[in-house]
């Protein structure tokens, strides 16, 4: 049998098993600093005075996120399981925070903000992998096979409490994403079938009454089949998506040179930034993106099917189905697939808080891939 200090020398010489996912992570954030300079720079320079000041504000947040992957790449993972408790308590109470008026800071209708300016920190992404580590960790200690229901009553009832919260910023797209995420964990641990189904129709039931209860989400979901019938109301966004989209063609109509940008569709450098890409760089640059994401698919599933453990499966899988289900999910919207979500597209659109966190994320499975074959007696 291998020591330790020969397995090590094997991987070095192999080469670093978490180096593809940092390429992309990386070729991520180029595509996404370049393109939010050419969506944003019409509404910087109109409402800030510089074309620059959104790219600025990306720029700082990738270099703080490439920070925060440095660091938790190099933290063995198992570090982790000791904050996962204080972490979520943590996160309810900032999101209790959030929704006090005079504390939560307000945008565009919603309440999800804390701080002030351009340094604001968005609770809710820290509970997408509060949440996944959460989970992760109670699985792997008490295995639904062995267990029993209550390991997942404790999970269930703890990621509805959250998903509450977040709703009632208002804010659906993310609490998909957090509920998404979990779900993948529990589906990775071996949970019942029969436990899933009944906890997945009692989730798209309480979704679909929430989204049918509140008058702006009632119209995105009837209006997505035919955004066109409501051009100058609830479709209008999904039109100019549309019309970006296909103005751009095959080869695109140029960077920086969308006409989308110029106050015709609104959020293009966060929300709709696929859009941007698409007309910009055309299909060939929008493939390009979605290659991406499936690479990342690619290297976080095999970083999970390595793990030298249970709950690094886990925490690599639950990451990896977070940062690839939030960028279905808003490619999903921009083509006009799904309803409005509000959700960003991971590393590319602009948000600070959401990126140093996907990032920081991203790190803790490369530091995954990186103990694949590590002896252990965890």
């Amino acid at each position: 049998m291998k020591t330790e200090r020969e397995i090590k020398a094997s991987a070095k010489h192999a080469g670093d098993p978490g180096r593809p996912l940092l390429i992309v992570v990386a070729a991520l954030c180029v595509v996404g600093l370049v393109m939010v300079m050419s969506a944003s720079s019409v509404d910087a320079l109109r409402n800030y005075g510089s074309s620059w000041y959104f790219f600025i504000r990306q720029a700082s947040a990738v270099v703080l996120g490439g920070g925060a992957l440095w660091l938790t790449s190099r933290i063995d993972y198992h570090v982790w399981r000791k904050f996962v408790v204080p972490a979520v308590i943590g996160v309810v109470v900032l999101l209790f925070l959030v929704l006090i008026p005079g504390i939560g800071q307000t945008a565009y209708g919603a309440r999800r903000w804390l701080g002030a300016g351009p340094l604001q920190f968005q609770p809710s992404e820290l509970a997408k992998l509060a949440l996944v580590l959460f989970s992760a960790d109670i699985l792997a200690r008490h295995p639904p096979a062995q267990a029993g229901p209550t390991p997942l009553y404790v999970i269930g009832g703890t990621t509805l409490f959250v998903a509450m919260l977040v709703m009632a910023q208002p804010d659906m797209g993310t609490t998909l994403v957090i509920v998404s995420s979990v779900l993948a964990v529990l589906v990775l641990g071996g949970t019942p079938a029969r436990l899933l189904a009944a906890g997945f129709s009692g989730v798209a039931a309480l979704g679909a009454l929430v989204a049918l209860f509140e008058p702006y989400r009632r119209e995105r979901l009837l209006s997505f089949t035919d955004p066109f019938k409501t051009a100058s109301g609830s479709g209008y966004q999904v039109v100019q998506s549309l019309v970006g989209l296909g103005s751009g063609g095959v080869r695109g109509v140029g960077l920086g040179a969308s006409r989308a940008k110029w106050g015709f569709l609104p959020n293009a450098h966060t929300d709709f930034i696929f859009a941007i890409i698409g007309e910009e760089l055309g299909l060939f640059g929008a493939v390009g993106v979605v290659a991406l994401f499936v690479a990342l698919a690619i290297y976080g599933i095999r970083a999970a099917t390595r793990a030298p453990d249970v709950f690094g499966a886990l925490v690599a899988g639950g990451i990896t189905a977070w940062l690839v289900g939030q960028a279905a999910l808003n490619m999903a919207t921009v083509v006009g697939a799904l309803p409005v979500t509000g959700v960003p597209l991971p590393f590319v659109s602009l948000g600070g808080t959401s990126t140093v966190f996907g990032m920081a994320a991203a790190g803790i499975v490369v530091n995954i891939a990186r103990q694949h074959g590590a002896p252990s007696s965890r």
